[in-house]
């Protein structure tokens, strides 16, 4: 289709997520001149938001999450990208003149694009135990870099035996005075260096093959109960504050039965990052892919836009051949 011509309202690409996946697509597509907008949701606290401390970034020896999403964010909005803030809750799509137009609505809200890149990323794992949603805030947390302030001097659970869950364990020590983390295995599923930072840390204990069944208070957390899947036997354990890292879910019910999901609500995307259904792509924590890490996140941004980028240009016309 040569020479597509469209409401000056309608974007080129429209972003969801403002993450480090989602604001290098941003990056990338506005510095390629695409008609950008990446839209926030200031709801939905990412992954990158709650990491205290990132050591893996090449060419970066140390940052903080915050630190880092607001680089990415200036350089975005450098080359022309425009932000909207808003929480997406649905997307439909409608004909222009033969061409789809997608159509995010945020509320009421409506923003349209020519394509669309899913970067929403993914939300804290639940233990689904009682006690966890009522004192929820009063005591239990999902983020140690939001809450650590608040438990200086206390005794706290960590639940999971991942890099997440180490690290943040590691970062509690040093508000906490003791901080024990509960695993359901034998061993620890984080890297080995973090793994020796634990260990050699004078404020960390651990408990092997174990969950949380409730955890109980009054106004506050109190105390946990502790089961053994082994020996299957259980105990109350007194604690101030209870930290849960034990995965993520992907940040995608919005989405519906709109492109293809897999078992575990990820997104399905080639190499391209495309989805199923052209014009839509993904990249991210929200997508499904072996490594979930900044670089990877920011790896996917990249590709997304270059793909989203090209199916623009195909639409009106200007593609390279």
């Amino acid at each position: 289709m040569n020479n597509l011509k469209l409401p000056d309202n309608v974007y080129d690409v429209a972003i969801i997520g403002a993450g480090p996946a989602g604001l290098t697509a941003g990056l990338y597509a506005a510095r390629a001149r695409m008609k950008t907008l990446i839209v926030e949701s200031l709801s939905v606290m990412g992954q990158i938001t709650m990491t205290d401390e990132i050591e893996n970034y090449p060419g970066i020896r140390k940052t903080g999450g915050f630190d880092l999403v607001g680089i990415i964010k200036e350089q975005a909005v450098s080359f022309g990208a425009d932000r909207f803030d808003g929480t997406v809750e649905g997307i439909s799509s409608v004909q222009d003149k033969g061409t789809e137009i997608w159509r995010i609505q945020c509320g009421k809200d409506i923003r349209e694009a020519l394509s669309i890149i899913v970067a929403s990323g993914a939300s804290p794992r639940k233990l689904d135990v009682s006690g966890e949603k009522e004192f929820t805030g009063k005591g239990v947390s999902y983020c140690a870099t939001c809450d650590a302030a608040f438990f200086r001097e206390k005794d706290l659970l960590v639940i999971g035996g991942g890099n997440a869950a180490i690290e943040e364990a590691i970062f509690l020590t040093k508000f906490a005075r003791k901080v024990t983390v509960v695993h359901r295995r034998d061993k620890l599923r984080a890297s080995k260096v973090v793994q020796e930072r634990a260990f050699s840390n004078a404020k960390m204990e651990f408990i092997w093959d174990s969950v949380i069944e409730e955890i109980n208070g009054s106004d506050k957390v109190e105390k946990a109960v502790i089961k053994n899947i082994k020996t299957l036997a259980s105990s109350e354990f007194p604690c101030d504050g209870v930290f849960v890292f034990t995965g993520w879910v992907p940040n995608t019910g919005f989405l519906g039965d709109l492109i293809k999901l897999d078992e575990k609500k990820r997104i399905v995307t080639g190499e391209d990052m495309e989805t199923n259904r052209p014009g839509i792509f993904a990249c991210g924590d929200c997508r499904k892919r072996p490594l979930n890490q900044v670089i990877t996140a920011c790896a996917d941004g990249a590709v997304a836009a270059q793909s989203a980028q090209h199916y623009v240009e195909k639409l009106k016309g200007t593609a390279y051949e």
